[in-house]
C-alpha cells in the first residue's frame, strides 16, 4: 500500500509541476513602445547625466499569468552598465494581481499614475520612478531588460530598500517572468 501511495504522490507532484511550467511558459510581456532586439526611441532616454531624452517609461502589457499570482513586479535593468553590478532603471513592486499593464509614462512619480498599492523603488539615478537609458557615449550598445514578474505574494520591503534587496526579494517570490530586451546606444 505504501509504495502505491508514494507513486501516486510522485505522479501528482510531477503533474502539478508540469502544469505550473505550462502556465508560466505562456506568460508574455508586450509593448507598443519597445521591441526585443531593437533600438529604443529617444523617448525612453534619460533626461540628465548628459542625456536629453524624454525619460518616458514604455507602455507595457502582460497576459496569461500563472495560477497563484498574488501580485506583479516590473523591472528595467541594464546589465551592460560599467558599474560592476549593472544599473537599475526602474523597479515597481506590488502591482495588484488583476492589473495587466502599465501606460506609457507610468514611471513618472509626479503623475502618480501607477495602480493603487504599487510601489516604485529608488533607481540607480537616486530617485523613485523610471530613469531612462543613458549609456556612456561610445560605450557601445547596451541591453535594457524590461521584465514583468508574477509574484507568489506582495513584497514586504523596508522603506529605503536598495535595488539589490528588491531584486533579491522579487526573484525569491517570482513564479514566472517574461522579458523584452530592448537596445540603446549613444555614439
Amino acid at each position: 500500500m505504501l509504495p502505491l501511495l508514494v507513486k501516486s504522490a510522485v505522479f501528482v507532484l510531477s503533474f502539478s509541476s508540469a502544469m505550473s511550467f505550462a502556465d508560466s511558459s505562456s506568460f508574455t510581456l508586450k509593448s507598443d513602445d519597445i521591441r526585443s532586439n531593437e533600438m529604443m526611441p529617444v523617448a525612453q532616454e534619460f533626461k540628465g547625466f548628459g542625456c536629453s531624452g524624454g525619460n518616458v517609461s514604455p507602455q507595457l502589457s502582460w497576459s496569461n499569468p500563472p495560477m497563484g499570482t498574488a501580485a506583479f513586479a516590473v523591472t528595467a535593468y541594464d546589465p551592460d552598465a560599467p558599474t560592476g553590478s549593472g544599473w537599475w532603471h526602474w523597479q515597481v513592486v506590488n502591482i495588484p494581481a488583476d492589473v495587466r499593464g502599465l501606460a506609457a509614462d507610468a514611471g513618472d512619480s509626479a503623475t502618480q499614475s501607477l495602480p493603487k498599492g504599487s510601489i516604485q523603488i529608488k533607481n540607480d539615478y537616486g530617485f523613485s520612478g523610471f530613469g531612462g537609458a543613458c549609456p556612456p557615449k561610445g560605450h557601445g550598445t547596451h541591453r535594457y531588460q524590461f521584465t514583468v514578474h508574477a509574484l507568489s505574494k506582495p513584497l514586504e520591503l523596508p522603506e529605503d530598500a536598495s535595488g539589490a534587496l528588491t531584486g533579491y526579494m522579487i526573484n525569491a517570490h517570482s513564479i514566472a517572468k517574461s522579458t523584452i530586451e530592448a537596445l540603446y546606444r549613444r555614439d
